[in-house]
C-alpha cells in the first residue's frame, strides 16, 4: 500500500517549490495520530479545543456531547432538505397515494412515464439522506458521535434500493442511530427494531402469524447481536421470528379492527406499528429461557434476553474493537471491553472509553488504513476546514465511487472494515482522482445548481497553521521530497491528500 502511494505522488510529482518552514507549535505526534483515530479527522476547530481541553476532558467531551456540533450555516442547509422538513408519516402517505394514482392510471405511456418519476423521486430521496450523512460527518464537531453513527449505519445496515427503503433510509439515520450512537446498546436495538427502514428491508413487515418470515430474527440475531457460533440454534430464529410476528408498519393508513380483548396490545408510533391480529401469542423457549406470550411487552424481553448474553458483549466489543483497533483486535482488549459492556449494562459510551484508554489503542495509532469514508471526510475537514460546500452532490458521487457509500450495501452484513478491503490498486487510483479533484478546486462543491448561479470556491490552501501544528511534523523524507516538486498548490494539495502520512491513521 505504502510503495504504491509514494511511487504515484513521485511520479505525478514536477519541479516546483516546497512548503513554508514548519511553525513550532505542532502537537505531539502522539496527539496528531490520536485526534485523527477519535476524529473522522483534524480541522482548525477540533484542534484548538484539544488545545483548550487536553485530551481527558476532550474525550470526555466526545464521549457525552451536550451540544449540537453542527455549525448554524450547515444545520440551516441540512433543514433545508424536504427530507428534513418532511416527517416520515407525510412522506409516506404521498408515496402511497402517488402509488395508488399510478396504478388506476390506464397501461400507457403515461402510466410508465408516471412509474418512472417515482421512482426517481426515491432515488433522490436516497442520494439527499447520504448528503446529509456526508454533511454531518464533514462538519459536526461531535466527531467521536458521528463516527459511531457511520459504524452503526453500517453495523444495522439496510439498503435504499429495496422497495420503500429509498424514502426511509433519512429518517433511520436520523431517529434510530443517531440519537443512541453513544447510549445504552438495548435502546439502539430497539431503535432499529422499530425502524420502518429495517422493517422493510429485512421483510419483518410481513411476519405474521401462520405466514413466518424469518430474515429478521436471523439478523438480528447472527449479524447485529450474537454473531455466528454463539450457540444459538435454528429453534432460537424460528422462535424469535414468532416472536417478531405483529412488528411492522402501516403505510396504508387504515385503522385496524382488532378484537376488543387485544385492543390495548394495538401500538402505532407514527409508520410503526405492532398489530395484535398478526402476532403470534404463543409461549417459546429462546436460548435456553421460557419467554411467556404477550403483546409488545414480549419483543422487549427478548431483545433484553439477547443483549445480555455474554456472548453479545464480546460480539459487539470485537466489531468495536475491528473498526477502531485492528482487522485482529488482541484478545485482551476485547475481554476488557466485554467486561465493561455487562458491567455497565451495554453503556456504548463505557465500551469505548474502555477502548480509547488501552495500551492496545494506544499501539494501534498510525498504523491504521483509512477506509474509503474515513478518506473523504477527513480531506473535507482539512481543506475546507469548516467552509460550508453549496453542493454536496459531488461528495454523494465521490463515497460511492469509492464503493462505501451509505445505505448502498445490498447484502445485510455492511460495509467491510478490514484495511486489506480498501487498499487495491484501484481504490488508491480512485483516491489520487479525488484528491485531485479536492486539491484542484475542480470539483463543483461551490456551484449553485438549481438556477445556474455559480459562488466558485477555489482550490484549497492545505498549507495552513492545522496543517503545520498536525501533518507537517510526521512527514517522511519521500512524501517531503515529492511535496517539493510539486509546481502548483493544487498540486501540492493533491500529493499531500494522496500520502502515506495523510492515509494512515
Amino acid at each position: 500500500m505504502r510503495p504504491f502511494l509514494l511511487s504515484a505522488l513521485v511520479s505525478m510529482a514536477a519541479l516546483g517549490a516546497a512548503p513554508v518552514a514548519a511553525r513550532d507549535d505542532a502537537l505531539s505526534r502522539d496527539d496528531v495520530v490520536w485526534l485523527n483515530r477519535v476524529t473522522f479527522g483534524v480541522d482548525a476547530a477540533t484542534v484548538a479545543r484539544y488545545r483548550d481541553l487536553g485530551r481527558r476532558r476532550f474525550l470526555d467531551e466526545q464521549l457525552h456531547p451536550h451540544t449540537n456540533g453542527l455549525p448554524a450555516d450547515v444545520s440551516a442547509q441540512i433543514a433545508a432538505f424536504d427530507l428534513s422538513k418532511t416527517s416520515v408519516v407525510e412522506l409516506m402517505t404521498r408515496v402511497r397515494d402517488q402509488a395508488q394514482a399510478i396504478k388506476d392510471m390506464p397501461d400507457g405511456d403515461a402510466k410508465q412515464a408516471a412509474k418512472t418519476a417515482l421512482q426517481k423521486q426515491g432515488e433522490s430521496y436516497a442520494r439527499d439522506a447520504q448528503a446529509i450523512e456526508m454533511l454531518r460527518a464533514i462538519y459536526d464537531e461531535n466527531q467521536l458521535e458521528e463516527q459511531l453513527t457511520w459504524f452503526w449505519l453500517n453495523h444495522f445496515s439496510v439498503y435504499q434500493q429495496k422497495d420503500r427503503v429509498r424514502w426511509l433510509a433519512g429518517d433511520y439515520a436520523q431517529n434510530a442511530i443517531r440519537p443512541h450512537a453513544l447510549g445504552k446498546f438495548r435502546d439502539l436495538v430497539l431503535a432499529t427494531l422499530k425502524s420502518p427502514a429495517m422493517l422493510q428491508y429485512l421483510d419483518n413487515a410481513q411476519n405474521a402469524r401462520g405466514k413466518i418470515n424469518e430474515n429478521y430474527a436471523r439478523e438480528l440475531m447472527e449479524l447485529h447481536t450474537l454473531g455466528v457460533g454463539a450457540g444459538y440454534s435454528q429453534d432460537d430464529v424460528q422462535n424469535l421470528a414468532r416472536v417478531l410476528t405483529g412488528v411492522g408498519i402501516n403505510v396504508d393508513g387504515q385503522p385496524r379492527k382488532i378484537k376488543p380483548e387485544w385492543q390495548h396490545y394495538l401500538i402505532q408510533d407514527g409508520l410503526f406499528e405492532f398489530n395484535p391480529n398478526r402476532h403470534d401469542f404463543g409461549d417459546v423457549t429462546l436460548l435456553g429461557k421460557p419467554l411467556a406470550g404477550g403483546g409488545f411487552d414480549e419483543v422487549e424481553k427478548a431483545v433484553d434476553l439477547i443483549v445480555s448474553q455474554p456472548a453479545c458483549a464480546t460480539f459487539i466489543s470485537t466489531k468495536l474493537a475491528t473498526y477502531f483497533v485492528a482487522d485482529v483486535p488482541p484478545p485482551a482488549l476485547v475481554k476488557a471491553m466485554a467486561r465493561t459492556f455487562q458491567r455497565s449494562d451495554g453503556d456504548i459510551a463505557a465500551v469505548m472509553k474502555t477502548m480509547l484508554d488501552s495500551k492496545e489503542f494506544a499501539a494501534s495509532l498510525g498504523k491504521r488504513y483509512k477506509d474509503p469514508t474515513q478518506f473523504l471526510v477527513s480531506s473535507m475537514r482539512l481543506a475546507y476546514d469548516g467552509k460550508p460546500v453549496a453542493n454536496p452532490r459531488p461528495l454523494v458521487n465521490w463515497i460511492n465511487q469509492l464503493g462505501q457509500a451509505p445505505f448502498g450495501r445490498i447484502t445485510p452484513d455492511g460495509w467491510p472494515t478490514a484495511d486489506s478491503e480498501w487498499s487495491s490498486s484501484g481504490q488508491i487510483a480512485k483516491r489520487f482522482e479525488i484528491a485531485r479533484s479536492i486539491g484542484s478546486g475542480a470539483n463543483h462543491l461551490f456551484d449553485l445548481d438549481d438556477d445556474g448561479k455559480q459562488q466558485r470556491g477555489g482550490f484549497p490552501q492545505l498549507t495552513t497553521a492545522t496543517y503545520y501544528a498536525t501533518y507537517e511534523p510526521l512527514l517522511g523524507a519521500k512524501t517531503r521530497d515529492a511535496l517539493g516538486q510539486a509546481t502548483s498548490q493544487q498540486e501540492w494539495n493533491t500529493f499531500l491528500l494522496a500520502s502515506p502520512e495523510f492515509n494512515y491513521h
